[in-house]
């Protein structure tokens, strides 16, 4: 027969173990909702990942363009060579006094070009060279501007950075004293030296441009047709890159495939 010390003793071990068994049961439930929670949180990482693999990354499209933009009647251009040349400057007597016609062949169809050796002899002597070489071949017109009373094609630079030459370097002739190049002209495009930056960049002027600089730039020559191509690339608008809105690559890609030159009959 129990004593009454022996029931008491008896009654604090069966609450002992009912205490422990209940720590030992929230201890459980705390593991499954750390469980649960990790697993959540790793969802919500997944789907996060997932969502910005279709929303976002190299699909975008570039800022103030269109991506894979081409103007009526384009394909799309050539990879550009990426290169530029170690050339000699040629003698300007080549060309001195003879007229030439040169066809640009781009991937907008042709734009024929009136090259007069006898204003800009130096110049259209480069670009001679420059043509029968394969200087040119599969180059991008890097640089378009729409701005008002600035309304230009760049063209000329095989590494389609505004940076290439041919390696040689010469003055600047026939430049507009009021520097103001009519639509259609061709002129030669420069660095800073007057005396040695010319090289083998050009624009082609497809609206009435003003350029206020005192030692101008040498014209050399006049679009006699394909004009209408310029002016289609132009609709299309630039590429904005943060500096100007109006000034940079051109969003519907144009590039010079090849160029012949012939001299014109007289």
């Amino acid at each position: 027969m129990s004593t009454r010390k022996q029931e008491q003793e008896r009654a604090r071990r069966r609450a002992r173990r009912l205490e422990v068994r209940d720590e030992a049961d929230a201890a459980a439930r705390g593991r499954v909702q750390r469980t649960v929670a990790v697993v959540v949180a790793v969802l919500v990482v997944l789907g996060a990942v997932v969502a910005f693999g279709v929303l976002g990354g190299a699909e975008d499209e570039p800022e103030g363009g269109t991506a894979g933009t081409t103007a009526s009647g384009c394909t799309e251009p050539p990879a550009a060579p990426g290169t530029a040349a170690e050339l000699e400057l040629p003698d300007a007597a080549e060309a001195e006094g003879t007229v030439y016609e040169a066809t640009l062949t781009t991937n907008c169809g042709d734009i024929v070009v009136r090259l007069d050796g006898t204003l800009a002899p130096q110049a259209v002597a480069s670009f001679l060279q420059l043509a029968r070489t394969g200087y040119w071949v599969d180059s991008p017109c890097h640089r378009l501007t729409t701005g008002e009373s600035f309304e230009v094609l760049q063209c000329g630079d095989p590494t389609g950075t505004g940076t290439g030459g041919p390696g040689y370097g010469y003055g600047v002739e026939n430049a507009p004293a009021d520097g103001v190049y009519p639509r259609g002209s061709v002129a030669m495009a420069r660095t800073s030296d007057p005396e040695n930056g010319n090289g083998g960049q050009f624009f082609l002027v497809y609206g009435d441009t003003e350029i206020p600089d005192p030692d101008g730039y040498t014209v050399f020559g006049t679009v006699t047709a394909g004009l209408d191509i310029v002016d289609r690339v132009a609709a299309q608008g630039v590429v904005a890159t943060g500096s100007s809105p109006t000034d940079g690559p051109p969003a519907a890609p144009i590039s010079i495939l090849q160029v012949a030159v012939t001299e014109e009959s007289s």
